[in-house]
């Protein structure tokens, strides 16, 4: 039984298991900065910190806004979310959100020391977004643009800006490594979007699966996994031999989740390959920082 307003409320309203696609990126931009000697570990933290936040803040706003549209309702296959359980009031949410957003929005301000003043824009784009997401009156995840957020916001713009900020400068690399960084996350939000494909219909959320639906689901998980790899086999014309090698082992891990999901096929029984992904995209992000840094 979880307790209102309690500590577990708000721990699981922060949904822990997503969090991976916060660090995703800020370690891999870390360790292609330390491969070419620029990792500065002052701005590397506070990027991680104001990613974490966002993605806490992203995960409370789509609490308090899936609960106003009737998405999360008793239909519903993934975990509880705090707002329609009653754990935490409406109100209680959208102050939390809000209040999160201005102090992250205070954090990434330090970064405009390292990076100058066209931060601010990057900084104002990410608050839009992350309650653009799923709120006002064209919410993105509503119609079928969460992919398309989820690889900006947590690949290429998270990998090329905590490298901005430690380099100065983008590269080919960047992007590459951004760009890998993006297929694996959003994975995470397709094994969280094929779950609930049913009640998002009925819902009127037009995911890419509701709106491809489910062999489209399939299949654009199991090519996310495949094509970052793929992107990873660029170091080898970088010398960086490493980088390319160990991120095939990540395979390993995504065929056999992708397996299982697509033999689970519906249900509860999903729930468990979202936390399963989410682990997968820390693996990927763990080897190919190993391949940089060892590279």
């Amino acid at each position: 039984m979880v307790k209102k307003n309690s500590p577990q409320a708000w721990l699981l309203a922060m949904r822990p298991k997503t969090l991976s696609a916060a660090v995703t990126p800020v370690f891999i931009a870390c360790a292609l900065a330390y491969h070419n000697g620029y990792f500065r570990w002052h701005p590397a933290v506070i990027c991680l910190v104001f990613a974490l936040l966002a993605q806490i803040i992203s995960n409370f706003a789509n609490d308090y806004f899936d609960y106003k549209k009737g998405s999360d309702n008793e239909e519903r296959l993934g975990p509880q979310r705090a707002v329609a359980e009653g754990w935490i009031a409406p109100r209680t949410m959208l102050c939390a959100t809000l209040g999160l957003l201005a102090a992250d929005m205070i954090i990434g301000l330090s970064l405009l020391y390292y990076g100058g003043w066209m931060l601010l824009a990057v900084g104002i784009l990410v608050a839009l977004f992350a309650l653009a997401y799923s709120g006002g009156p064209y919410p993105l995840a509503y119609h079928g643009w969460g992919d398309v957020c989820v690889f900006a916001f947590f690949g290429i713009i998270p990998v090329g800006f905590t490298y901005y900020v430690q380099a100065l400068q983008w590269t080919v690399p960047v992007t590459i490594c951004g760009t890998a960084a993006g297929l694996v996350i959003i994975n995470i939000l397709v094994a969280n979007n094929y779950r609930d494909r049913d009640s998002d219909a009925k819902a009127h959320k037009k995911t890419t699966i509701v709106l491809f639906g489910e062999k489209f689901g399939r299949y654009f998980y199991l090519f996310n996994g495949i094509i970052a790899v793929v992107c990873c086999q660029y170091f080898w014309f970088e010398k960086t031999i490493w980088a390319a090698l160990l991120p095939l082992v990540y395979l390993f891990f995504h065929i056999k989740t992708w397996k299982e999901m697509i033999t689970i096929g519906s249900g509860k029984g999903l729930v468990a390959v979202l936390g399963k992904t989410a682990r997968n995209a820390l693996i990927f992000a763990i080897l190919l920082s190993l391949g940089l840094i060892v590279g």
